[in-house]
């Protein structure tokens, strides 16, 4: 069943086209960064915002985090979890992700069920994903078990993504990683597009206008933007890209 807010986000991109959403890392990160970055991404033009981390596991410091987020901004907050720790009642939704292309069954199902009965207590929204590591994908690529899917065969990818349609998953989100030097490539994203019907989220190593807009042109539904949040003059870079998709 389609939820609240998984209509809202189909209601965005049919309005406004490809979409962008910012990342926040809730590990580490202190509550004026969060509320000053946050409003600042908003001003930008932001049309969402996911909180997560690989390496997260402080569910305090989660629920700190989400609480200051829904106290400022009433777009919609939704959980890009790692694991099991990522989970809070503060937030709106929750990305119900299986990491389709790791070696460890634990980050395809495992963990799944295990946040389940949780995910039903706090009533939140859970919208199923297909999560995809594209080349090392950085620390989930490692944190995951991931065997990566090399830049240049986006049809892997593709296979992987239908593979999901049918499986159930609305979602697929293709993940180069945080902080990494290279971006999903457009003409990867090209050939999921081509296959996969639903929506399309792409993230990691979009820190520039012309690859934000050689993704969005590919056929991404949501750009994710998170490394880029971290540097301290952000808001013009952001306001580009979110101006050029």
């Amino acid at each position: 069943m389609i939820g609240t807010v998984e209509k809202q986000l189909s209601n965005l991109i049919k309005k406004n086209g490809t979409i962008c959403f910012a990342l926040i890392d809730s590990e580490g990160v202190s509550t004026k960064q969060t509320t000053d970055t946050i409003k600042k991404a908003e001003k930008a033009g932001i049309h969402g915002i996911l909180i997560g981390g690989s390496t997260a596991t402080d569910q305090k410091e989660l629920n700190l985090i989400t609480k200051t987020i829904k106290k400022i901004t009433t777009l919609p907050l939704i959980l890009f979890p790692g694991n099991i720790t990522g989970i809070s009642h503060n937030a709106d939704a929750i990305f119900f992700s299986s990491l389709l292309n790791s070696n460890n069954p634990y980050f395809i199902i495992q963990a799944q069920m295990l946040s389940a009965p949780i995910i039903k207590k706090y009533n939140l929204e859970a919208i199923p994903m297909g999560y995809i590591a594209i080349g090392d994908a950085g620390t989930v690529g490692y944190i995951g078990n991931a065997r990566g899917i090399p830049l240049e065969k986006g049809n892997i990818a593709a296979m992987y993504a239908l593979a999901a349609q049918y499986m159930g998953m609305r979602v697929i989100y293709l993940e180069a990683g945080s902080g990494v030097n290279k971006s999903v490539p457009s003409v990867l994203v090209k050939k999921v597009r081509k296959l996969f019907n639903g929506i399309l989220i792409v993230g990691g190593g979009i820190k520039s206008p012309k690859i934000a807009k050689e993704i969005a042109s590919a056929g991404a539904d949501i750009i994710v933007i998170g490394t880029l949040l971290e540097e301290k003059y952000f808001e013009h870079n952001l306001k580009e890209i979110i101006k050029v998709i």
